[in-house]
C-alpha cells in the first residue's frame, strides 16, 4: 500500500529551484545510483548538493510505500532513469517509479524451510544493474537475471550445492561483464567461494574457493595448496567455512576484485583445526583477478580466527595521500575493532588502529607485519574466555561512507560489546544445526561476569583514515544504527534501530535534522535526481540478527512494518504508522508445574535451537514472533508447529529431525517462565 500525500513531486521540485539550491544539471552518472555503493569504489558518496547543511531542516517526506512485511529490510535501493529497484524479505525484488507506485514484483519462491539454515533472518541486501538486466541473489543459492523493464526472468542458475546449507543474502556485483556473487553458511558447515557468471547468458566463467578442500581430491590452485599447510585435522569434513557473504568491490583500473571472507566451522580453532595454524583464508581480505578469479594477494585480518571476527564488513577503495605519496588503498572498519588500510595493488599492510574503545582480544596491530598482538586473556584453548568485541562486532555489515572533501570515513560502530566464548569440548559436526562449537549449557563464573558487563554503546564515528584517528563521533541512544550516506551538501545521513532517520553535518557531527520512520532502520539511504530534483530513498524495517548474540542495551529498538520512504526539500507528507506488536506486557497463556530443573533444560534447548530467530531470553528483536506472547492455541499446537512444520509457509520450519517430542515441554516451560518474569516485573505491576 502506497501512502498518498498532499505534496506533489512538481511542487517539491519548484520549491527546490526557487530556493536557488540547485546548480547546473548533474550528469547522468551523478544523477543515478546504479551500484551498491553508487560507484565501483563503494564510497557511498554523492556529489549532489541540492539538499545541504543550510536547507536540510526543510527536508520532508514525499511518499511512503508499505511492503507488508514485518521482517528485516536491509537493501540498498538502486535508481536508474527514475526507476527504483530494491529487495525485501525472502529475496523478493521490486521496481517502483518515482512516485512510489510498484511497476513490477518478482518473487523467486524460496522454500520457507530455508529459514532454518540462514544466518541471520531471511533478508537480502540488494541487486545489481547491468545494461537491461537486474541481478538477484536468493536465499536458496540462485542467481537470477531479470528484465529491468518487466521483472521477468531472463536466466536462473543455481550457484551452490543446494543439498548443503548455503544461502545468499548479499548483493551481486558487476565486473567486466561478469556478475559476481558470494554465499553464506559457515555456521552450518559449508565451504565458501566467489563465483563469476556471464551477465548475458548466466554461464559460469570462474569460481574461486576461499578455503582448501579435501587434500586427497587435489587442490584447485597453488594458493589453496599453500593455504592447506595452515590447517590441521580433517577440517574439510565440515567444509571449513570462510564464506564471502557480503562485501565484494571491483577496481576496473587494476582489474582486481576484492572480497571479505567469513569465519570458520566451528568458531573455535581448536575444534576445527586441532594443532592450530592461521587457517587461511578465513577472516581475510582477498584480491582476485577479475578475468579468471586467480588469487593475486591476501591479507588475513584475524589469523587463526576464534571469535567469529569474519572480515566481510564493507570494503572501500580510495586514493589517499600518505607520507607525501598517493596510495591506492582498500579500507575496512573490521568486526574485530581495528580500522585497516592496505595497498590495494599488492595487499601490503599500511596501518591499523582501533576505532572503538574497550577492545580486549588484542592490544594492537604490529606496525610492520599487520598481525594482531593478541591479549593473553583472549584465548585459552578450549577453556571459556570473555572477549570484546562480541561477534556482533565493532562494525558489522552496515555500510560506511567516505567524503573526499572532508577526507573522513563515517562508520556505524558499536562499543563495549562482550562475548562469553565457551567452547564445547564434546562438539561434533551436525549439518542440520548451527556449528559454532559453543557450550550452550555453560554457566560458570564468567557467565556472571558477562551479566555484570556495562551496556553496549552505539556510535557514529567520523574516522580520519590517513591519520588513523577519530575526528568526531556521536554517541547514539541505541546500540544498533544503520548504513551511512555522505553527500556534497556536507551531510551524513543515517538511520537507527529506534526508527530515527538523522542528518549530521559532515565536518563536525552536529545533528541538523531527524525524522521518525516508525520502525527501526538498518539499511543505508541513497540519493539521486529525478526531473532535476534531489531525493533520498531508504528501506526501513528492523530485522536480522543484530543485537541477538547478547541482549540489546542503550535504548529500545522499534520493530514494525517494512516500508520504502522517499524525501525531498519541501516534502510535507505525514507518516501514518500502522499499529504493530503487543500493547501490554506478556503473561503466561497456560499454566505449568515445571520444576526449575526442567525450565533450565528448556533454557539450554532454546539457546541451541530457537534464540537466533526468537531472541535472547525469548525477547524477539524484529518481526519474528515474541514467544512470550504465544497464545494458548499456539501452546496447544506446539508439537505440530515445532516438529510437524504446520507453519512452514509462514517461515517457521520443522525441527523434527533434531528435536525429540519429550524435549518440547521443557522448551515450553522456559518460554512460559519468561512470560511470567516479564508480567511480574515492577514496571508491569498495577499500582
Amino acid at each position: 500500500m502506497k501512502m498518498r500525500l498532499s505534496v506533489s513531486l512538481l511542487f517539491v521540485g519548484s520549491l527546490v529551484f526557487s530556493m536557488g539550491a540547485c546548480k547546473k544539471s548533474a550528469s547522468a552518472k551523478e544523477a543515478d545510483w546504479t551500484m551498491y555503493g553508487r560507484t565501483n569504489d563503494e564510497q557511498r558518496f554523492s556529489p549532489l548538493n541540492q539538499i545541504n547543511e543550510q536547507n536540510v531542516g526543510q527536508l520532508g517526506l514525499v511518499w511512503s510505500h508499505e511492503l507488508g512485511t514485518t521482517r528485516g529490510l536491509e537493501a540498498t535501493p538502486l535508481v536508474s532513469n527514475g526507476v527504483i529497484y530494491t529487495t525485501g524479505e525472502w529475496s523478493v525484488a521490486y521496481a517502483l517509479d518515482a512516485t512510489g507506485e510498484i511497476l513490477w514484483t518478482f518473487d523467486p519462491k524460496v522454500p520457507r524451510a530455508r529459514a532454518r539454515f540462514i544466518c541471520c533472518d531471511v533478508v537480502n541486501r540488494g541487486l545489481a544493474l547491468y545494461h537491461d538486466k537486474v541481478f538477484l541473489g536468493t536465499l536458496d543459492g540462485r542467481l537470477i537475471a531479470l528484465d529491468a523493464k518487466t521483472g521477468k526472468p531472463v536466466w536462473d542458475v543455481v550457484t551452490v550445492d543446494q543439498s548443503k546449507s548455503y544461502a545468499i543474502t548479499g548483493a551481486p556485483r558487476i565486473a567486466k561483464g561478469l556478475v559476481l556473487i558470494g554465499n553464506a553458511g559457515s555456521e552450518f558447515g559449508v565451504r565458501g567461494f566467489v563465483s563469476a557468471y556471464d551477465a548475458e547468458t548466466g554461464k559460469l566463467v570462474w569460481r574461486t574457493f576461499t578455503v582448501p578442500g579435501d587434500p586427497s581430491r587435489g587442490f584447485e590452485s597453488k594458493a589453496l595448496e599453500e593455504a592447506a599447510k595452515t590447517w590441521h585435522g580433517q577440517y574439510w569434513i565440515t567444509g571449513g567455512g570462510g564464506t564471502p557473504w557480503d562485501s565484494i568491490v571491483y577496481d576496473p583500473d587494476l582489474d582486481l576484485v576484492y572480497a571479505g571472507t567469513g569465519n570458520g566451522t566451528a568458531w573455535y580453532r581448536d575444534l576445527r583445526s586441532p594443532g592450530g595454524g592461521d587457517n587461511l583464508y578465513l577472516a581475510s581480505i582477498i584480491a582476485l583477478r577479475a578475468s579468471d578469479g586467480e588469487l593475486m594477494w591476501h591479507f588475513q585480518v584475524t589469523p587463526g580466527e576464534s571469535w567469529d571476527y569474519d572480515a566481510t564488513q564493507p570494503l572501500m577503495l580510495a586514493d589517499l595521500k600518505i607520507d607525501g605519496a598517493t596510495r591506492k588503498v582498500v579500507m575496512q572498519a573490521s568486526k574485530n575493532g581495528f580500522f585497516y588500510l592496505l595497498d590495494r595493488q599488492n595487499g601490503q599492510f599500511i596501518s591499523a588502529k582501533p576505532f572503538v574503545n574497550g577492545i580486549t582480544w588484542a592490544s594492537g596491530i604490529d606496525p610492520k607485519t599487520g598481525r594482531p598482538e593478541e591479549s593473553p586473556s583472549a584465548y585459552d584453548g578450549l577453556r571459556a574466555v570473555l572477549v570484546s568485541p562480541s561477534p556482533d562486532g565493532a562494525h558489522n555489515w552496515y555500510p560506511m561512507a567516505f567524503d573526499p572533501s572532508t577526507g573522513l570515513v563515517y562508520v556505524p560502530g558499536r562499543e563495549g560489546s562482550t562475548m562469553l566464548h565457551a567452547p564445547d569440548k564434546d562438539w561434533t559436526y551436525n549439518p542440520k544445526l548451527w556449528n559454532r562449537g559453543e557450550d550452550d549449557a555453560y554457566d560458570g563464573p564468567l557467565f556472571r561476569r558477562l551479566l555484570a558487563a556495562p551496556p553496549v554503546t552505539g556510535r557514529l564515528i567520523a574516522w580520519n583514515p590517513v591519520e588513523q584517528r577519530e575526528a568526531w563521533s556521536v554517541t547514539l541512544p541505541v546500540v544498533e544504527s544503520g548504513g551511512v550516506l555522505a553527500t556534497g551538501g556536507n551531510l551524513v545521513f543515517q538511520g537507527r534501530s529506534d526508527g530515527m532517520f538523522c542528518a549530521y553535518r559532515a565536518t563536525d557531527g552536529k545533528r541538523l535534522w531527524e525524522f521518525d520512520a516508525g520502525t527501526g532502520i538498518m539499511a543505508p539511504p541513497v540519493t539521486y535526481l529525478v526531473g532535476g530534483v534531489q531525493y533520498l530513498t531508504l528501506m526501513v524495517g528492523w530485522g536480522g540478527a543484530a543485537g541477538l548474540i547478547h541482549p540489546p542495551g542503550g535504548g529500545p529498538s522499534k520493530p514494525g512494518f517494512g516500508r520504502v520512504l522517499t524525501f525531498a526539500i519541501g516534502g510535507n507528507g505525514k507518516l501514518d504508522v500502522p499499529r504493530f506488536g503487543h500493547q501490554g506486557p506478556p503473561s503466561p497463556a497456560i499454566s505449568t508445574n515445571a520444576t526449575p530443573a526442567t525450565v533450565h533444560t528448556g533454557e539450554v534447548l532454546f539457546g541451541k535451537y530457537c534464540f537466533y530467530c526468537h531472541g535472547v531470553n525469548a525477547v524477539a528483536g524484529s518481526g519474528i514472533p515474541d514467544l512470550r506472547y504465544a497464545t494458548a492455541e499456539t501452546h496447544h499446537q506446539f508439537e505440530s508447529i515445532v516438529l510437524g512444520g504446520v507453519r512452514e509457509s509462514r517461515g517457521m520450519p520443522s525441527f523434527g529431525d533434531v528435536l525429540k517430542r519429550e524435549q518440547l515441554p521443557a522448551i515450553q516451560a522456559y518460554i512460559l517462565s519468561r512470560a511470567a518474569a516479564a508480567a511480574n516485573t515492577p514496571s508491569n505491576k498495577a499500582p
